[in-house]
């Protein structure tokens, strides 16, 4: 098991060093640095020896060769500052390229997933993965991987450095490190679970926390305050004991390293104290040897708490590649067409479509739209008009059948390609904390104000925005709560037509306005009726009257096909409906009455 893991390791570190590629340069600097700023460390004590022994021999010449020393000394600490500084600008400036990579790369990736995808994985959790984790890589790129090597650096010159200056000395200092190796890899396996569990638990947190800010006032309206309370009371609860763990196990190994380190000095001062005695160390060199220890021992604590950074690298790491190796379940053909110019004719043949496997929510669904034609699909909750709609833009792959845009396999299309054709209004529209001109371009600064002052006016949203201060420029909330939903709606439905599509698809969008929206909405459906295809789903049935087909659908099949009066001499299905409807009409007027 313990081979499985480290075989993992490696991989994951050969992985994360490809991030490292295109800054080899700066970071072999910044590797010559340290290396000059270690052997620059390594001087101090045999300055400070020397100064001890001058001033014991005190002979002629000893003050100017103390002030000699002591020059040496501050220039040496002046070159060590100089170089650190730029070691760590160096470092910092590949540590924040990497975070910008890796943040583009895993943000991306999330826009190429389906929405199927997206709406499996917590919103939070992903979050976590774009501005979280890329963090502990970049700490180990800055600091982690240098510090390891400066370390082990620092311990092979010190070794060499003890060797000369006293050997018997030096054997007792090295019998210390076996106990400070099993000690360090004890730690490092303990830590490694630690990191992993935490990792998850403030992705846990960071998706509840997402999920509940956003339906904030569905708790306050149902009066659920205390209990979201306590839920998120017993997550930074588990998250607390998380860090507990890992706190409990730094304050085993830090006092245990201390321990051993403590042991260590007081043997040398024992056993250097002896020699000095007999006069066979100078107190100079003894001081010099004892300093050499000290460095010797801090490496090695070093160490180990960089092996618990490199494992919490190694704990992001896993959750960032998890992402990045999902791989999209609608992707589009290597040998995949740019479709230039988009016709509207649009054909379903023998469709068989399931979110979940042979639980089908479209059976043996054919039908064709030409170009130019108003289709709309009625039908009761769950039937699959929405389904449809999504399939046309390739939200989702089709299971069985075939669907043609224009007389090619729609899965032979570049999925950029057919949308940038299509325009869609749905019934929850999402506005950004943008000006409402940035809503209605999306921030395409090819789109002039004109242009979206003449797509609010074909609509009818310059109705409100025009008596706005700001206008154009006037500022949305979050999710556009500081607009009605029927303003909501129009600043989307602006957004559908600025861009000019050859097709329009309207997913329940009068669902949720008033009456007068609707009529604004319903002028302007009829303009574009003229001039691009129109793909419909409502459940006013007063929205798709005027529509060239209506198709009803029932359990994923299509049972009714023909015009509005077609339909209603038909007295089927879309007749029942339509009276249904008539009959709630006439009832609320008796009511308003």
């Amino acid at each position: 098991m313990s081979n499985i893991k480290n075989k993992k390791d490696v991989k994951l570190f050969k992985r994360l060093l490809e991030y490292l590629k295109p800054h080899k340069k700066p970071f072999i600097i910044s590797l010559i640095l340290m290396f000059v700023v270690v052997l620059v460390e390594l001087l101090p004590p045999l300055l400070i020896g020397k100064i001890l022994n001058t001033i014991g021999e005190n002979k002629d010449g000893s003050a100017l060769e103390i002030i000699l020393y002591i020059v040496g000394f501050l220039v040496i600490l002046l070159i060590s500052l100089g170089l650190n500084f730029k070691q760590t600008v160096i470092l910092q400036e590949i540590g924040e390229k990497i975070i910008l990579k890796i943040r583009l790369q895993v943000f991306r990736h999330i826009e190429q997933l389906s929405t199927q995808q997206l709406n499996e994985e917590p919103v939070g959790k992903m979050v976590t993965r774009v501005m979280n984790d890329p963090d502990s890589i970049s700490q180990m790129f800055t600091s982690v991987v240098i510090n390891l090597i400066r370390s082990f650096l620092m311990m092979i010159a010190i070794i060499f450095i003890l060797l000369f200056i006293n050997i018997k000395l030096a054997l007792i200092t090295l019998a210390v490190i076996p106990v400070m190796g099993l000690i360090t890899f004890v730690f490092r396996k303990v830590t490694r679970k630690s990191y992993q569990k935490i990792r998850d638990e403030i992705s846990s947190l960071n998706a509840f926390l997402s999920e509940n800010l956003s339906g904030m006032k569905v708790t306050q309206i149902f009066n659920q305050e205390v209990k979201k309370r306590n839920e998120f009371r017993a997550r930074s609860k588990s998250l607390e004991k998380s860090f507990q763990k890992e706190i409990f196990v730094y304050a085993v190994f830090r006092p245990l390293i201390y321990l051993v380190t403590m042991a260590g000095l007081i043997t040398i001062l024992y056993f250097g104290g002896t020699e000095v005695i007999v006069g066979t160390l100078t107190y100079g060199l003894l001081y010099s040897f004892y300093s050499y220890v000290e460095k010797f021992f801090d490496p090695i604590q070093q160490i180990a708490e960089e092996f618990n950074n490199l494992q919490n690298a190694y704990a992001s790491a896993e959750k960032i590649f998890g992402t990045l190796d999902t791989i999209p379940s609608v992707q589009d053909l290597e040998d995949a067409i740019e479709l230039e110019d988009f016709k509207g004719h649009i054909e379903f043949k023998n469709v068989w479509f399931s979110y979940i496997k042979d639980e089908w929510v479209l059976r043996d669904v054919s039908f064709e739209v030409k170009p130019g034609e108003t289709i709309a699909f009625v039908g009761a909750t769950g039937s699959g008009k929405t389904t449809i709609l999504s399939l046309i833009v390739r939200n989702y792959d089709i299971q069985q059948g075939e669907i043609l845009i224009d007389g090619i396999d729609i899965k032979k299309i570049k999925r950029s390609s057919i949308r940038k054709h299509i325009g869609q209004m749905l019934q929850d529209v999402f506005l950004f904390n943008k000006t409402i001109k940035d809503n209605i371009t999306l921030n395409n600064q090819d789109i002039t104000l004109d242009e979206v002052i003449d797509a609010s006016r074909y609509v009818g949203a310059d109705t409100f925005i025009e008596k706005l201060p700001e206008r154009y420029q006037h500022m949305v909330l979050e999710r556009g709560n500081n607009f009605s939903s029927g303003q909501r709606q129009l600043i989307s439905f602006a957004r559908a037509i600025v861009y000019k599509p050859s097709l329009l698809i309207l997913d329940e969008a009068t669902a949720n306005i008033d009456s007068e929206t609707e009529e604004i909405i319903q002028t302007s459906l009829k303009k574009i009726m003229k001039r691009s295809t129109m793909l419909i789903v409502a459940h006013r049935l007063s929205t798709i009257q005027h529509s060239d087909k209506i198709i009803v659908l029932h359990k994923g099949k299509i049972r009714e096909i023909g015009s509005h009066q077609q339909l209603l001499k038909l007295e089927g299905m879309y007749y029942n409906l339509y009276k249904i409807q008539f009959d709630k009409k006439e009832t609320q007027a008796l009511l308003d009455w």
